[in-house]
């Protein structure tokens, strides 16, 4: 790896990183989700009289915790496709 050109070093350790993201980033908010239902199902067969309001709380709060895997792959996407740093080491032209 030491003897590859700066621009290809770059382009392996975006590719690397990004494929480490995804995988991070699909992981993290799948656990959180899953102990948010947990804690959800939990909570209604506790006191299955509040089970509409705390259905619609797990809704909303999966939706905000769904916006970290979509921020994830923004960035991702960001890094594969419009990498800035790319512009440093390859003529665009």
């Amino acid at each position: 790896m030491a003897e590859m050109d700066p621009g290809t070093l770059v382009t392996v350790v975006t590719i690397l990183v990004a494929g480490i993201g995804m995988v991070l980033g699909a992981i993290a908010p799948a656990l959180v989700e899953g102990r948010a239902v947990l804690k959800a199902i939990d909570g209604m067969v506790r006191q299955p009289e509040l089970a509409g309001e705390i259905r619609s709380t797990l809704i909303i709060s999966l939706a905000l915790l769904e916006t970290t895997a979509i921020y994830v792959l923004l960035v991702i996407l960001i890094l594969l496709f419009a990498n800035p740093l790319l512009d440093r080491f390859f003529v665009v032209g």
